[in-house]
């Protein structure tokens, strides 16, 4: 499957007269085609992005599945630009090559004549503050857990659950994880509010579990592009312990987790599983 992840951003360079310059850069997840352009700040626009996306689609060895997008502000545009020309856009923040480019240009950048002198961090994106999960949608209770990666993967992931998204390339086997090695996890008793909490997960497209140290402490779910949501907040010190235990099983585990909602303990039936990566 051919992937290509897509960024459109204002540069610390300038143009002839003293403009800044935005680029648009296209990569595959291998690195194996890339693409680049750029264009003073008063020439951009939709018309400039479409001709620059066929000029891509001239010289790629393959058309994409998809385009990648991670930065909110060049969503739109891209999106409004990539349909023009039959491709489609999907939000996501994995994009790892593209980001690591990035990183390559920010140290290329200073380099060049038309540098303007300004520190510009590509990757920094304006992010809101978490707020809580609808009420009405909130489950009976939560715990922090652990299957091996051979159970979660050979066991958990072969039950029927009707909502999930467990990327095949991440599942903890195919990731270099022995059949024994924890995995960390989060799990949701939903009782009769399990599938539209489900639901309502699936919508908000889950990236990871961080627990923050607070006052309280909080249970926070990173989603969609930047939005970050209150799944709990707490301050029984077992369950700050059992927040540690979590956070260093993630670091062994190479970041990846679940969260796995039910209607409850019975083990009979799951209604959601993400397998989630930092």
């Amino acid at each position: 499957m051919t992937v290509w992840e897509v960024d459109l951003h204002r540069t610390p360079l300038q143009d002839p007269d003293g403009k800044p310059l935005w680029e648009l850069l296209i990569c595959d997840r291998p690195f194996d085609f890339t693409y680049g352009a750029t264009v003073p700040q008063a020439d951009l626009n939709g018309a400039w992005v479409q001709g620059e996306l066929k000029r891509a689609i001239a010289k790629a060895p393959a058309l994409p599945q998809f385009l990648g997008v991670f930065r909110p502000a060049a969503l739109s545009l891209l999106t409004v630009a990539a349909q023009a020309v039959n491709l489609v856009v999907i939000a996501t923040r994995h994009t790892p090559t593209l980001k690591q480019w990035l990183m390559q240009r920010s140290r290329w950048y200073p380099s060049q004549a038309n540098f303007a002198g300004e520190a510009i961090d590509l990757l920094a994106l304006e992010r809101p503050a978490p707020v809580p999960v609808p009420e009405a949608l909130w489950g009976e209770q939560w715990q922090f857990a652990a299957l091996s990666a051979q159970d979660f993967q050979e066991r958990l992931c072969r039950e029927p659950i009707p909502v999930r998204s467990v990327p095949e390339a991440w599942l903890p086997l195919q990731a270099g994880l022995a059949s024994t090695d924890p995995m960390p996890g989060v799990i949701i008793d939903g009782g009769r509010r399990a599938m539209a909490l489900a639901q309502w997960l699936q919508a908000q497209s889950p990236v990871s579990l961080h627990y923050i140290a607070g006052d309280p402490d909080g249970l926070i779910l990173e989603a969609g592009l930047v939005e970050r949501w209150v799944l709990a907040t707490v301050s029984d010190p077992e369950v700050q312990q059992g927040a540690k235990v979590f956070g260093t099983r993630k670091q062994g585990s190479h970041g990846l987790h679940f969260l796995l909602v039910r209607p409850d303990a019975s083990g009979m039936t799951y209604t959601g599983l993400w397998l989630l990566r930092d």
